[in-house]
């Protein structure tokens, strides 16, 4: 019996097989959609979609108050810029979920490095804005310190988990130092706000990695004596943690925002109905919060907070059974970036954290933040993507191991 003879077609004649590759990408999307963590997904899209709604409430808002004589924005103006934001960030977040995880993690560090090299040139060469220099124009305006978050907790979780390979390696004081040298680089903007975040994404990954209790407990008592000389030698903060406590333009604007949250009641005055968001600054990015207070009422804050929480403890459910260090490093980095973020834009709203200038993800408007965003959920499906069908082997640092089950 012969073989088949592959089909060669000849010159000039036409081949009548389909080419594998459409078969290929069909299969390999089917495997990614097996692979990825689905209610996931579902939460971040639901939020966005309701974020876009909150955004079109808030529009009128800001609209208003950035229009000039000579040119009068439209009430929907933000509106539509949000959405062309949340498309390509959309986009983002699917592209990034759809590579493996190995090579998420090389991309992730290799972006977290150009990112640290732009953030050195912000002081020198960015844009001024609201008092702070944080964006660069390189034909289009971004933060790069949005795009660091995602890659630094990468990176921080890669550094920490050389510790399973020789535990005598010193990760604390080299994760430490590329902390010290980011913090550095926004203080220097001003940002106060984004400072916090990496400061808490360090200490939480340097918890998981098993520091001392002694150690965690000096940690704490240097983060406070921090705070104590921010305080005293750093304006930024003085002024805010000052406005906080009364006193002020920037304490009429958070009592301001206060009073919005509250003017709706329970329920709300409406769609378009409110009032206070038309003196309130920056209605459609850090006070988003208290729009949907008033126009749509506390119990539509309520159900942002569930939803917040909700991504929040899906990602962690979903590292319990997990048996790579990094894996839980790096998931565990991003969502604590991620809804670290959250809940401070949530307290500012509240009067109850010391106003920061940071939007709330996927919700607020901003070019920069949706994408980042985009981006920082992206990687959490991609690093996270497992089969279904195996189990796994969880472990710990010492050397003993646990079967898992492998969801």
């Amino acid at each position: 019996m012969t073989s088949a003879r592959p089909y060669i077609p000849q010159p000039g004649q036409r081949s009548t097989r389909a080419p594998a590759f459409p078969q290929d990408r069909k299969r390999q999307l089917q495997v990614w959609w097996r692979e990825i963590d689905r209610g996931l997904l579902f939460l971040v899209l639901l939020l966005m979609v309701l974020g876009s709604i909150a955004v079109a409430a808030a529009s009128p808002a800001s609209a208003n108050r950035l229009s000039t004589s000579d040119v009068r924005l439209d009430d929907l103006y933000f509106f539509w810029l949000h959405i062309r934001w949340q498309i390509l960030g959309v986009g983002v977040l699917f592209v990034t979920s759809l590579v493996p995880s190995e090579f998420a993690r090389r991309g992730a560090i290799v972006l977290g490095g150009l990112m640290l090299l732009l953030l050195v040139l912000v002081p020198f060469f960015g844009e001024e804005r609201n008092g702070a220099t944080r964006w660069l124009d390189l034909g289009l305006s971004f933060q790069p310190s949005e795009f660091l978050k995602p890659a630094y907790a990468v990176l921080l979780a890669w550094i920490l988990s050389w510790k399973v390979r020789d535990p005598e390696l010193p990760v604390i004081g080299v994760s430490g130092a590329l902390l010290g040298l980011i913090v550095l680089l926004l203080m220097a903007q001003p940002n106060l706000g984004a400072s916090i975040l990496f400061i808490g994404c360090w200490f939480v990954l340097v918890m998981l990695a098993g520091l001392p209790l002694k150690r965690i407990g000096v940690l704490t008592g240097v983060g406070l004596g921090g705070l104590v000389l921010a305080y005293a030698f750093y304006g930024n903060a003085r002024n805010r943690i000052d406005a906080f406590l009364g006193g002020g333009t920037a304490y009429d604007q958070v009592d301001l925002a206060g009073r919005t949250l509250m003017g709706g009641g329970w329920t709300g005055s409406g769609l378009g109905l409110g009032t206070n968001k038309m003196r309130l600054p920056e209605a459609h990015t850090d006070y988003i919060l208290s729009v949907i207070g008033e126009e749509f009422g506390l119990l539509a804050c309520g159900v942002f907070v569930v939803l917040y929480l909700a991504i929040v403890l899906r990602v962690l459910i979903r590292l319990v059974d997990e048996d790579r260090l990094f894996i839980i490093l790096a998931a565990s980095g991003l969502i604590a970036l991620f809804g670290g973020q959250a809940f401070i834009n949530i307290l500012m709203n509240l009067q109850l954290f010391p106003s920061k200038g940071m939007t709330l993800p996927l919700v607020s408007y901003g070019g920069s933040s949706t994408i980042a965003q985009c981006f920082t959920i992206g990687l959490l499906l991609a690093i996270t993507r497992r089969n279904p069908f195996l189990s796994r082997e969880a472990f710990d640092l010492g050397g003993k191991h646990v079967r898992g089950s492998g969801r």
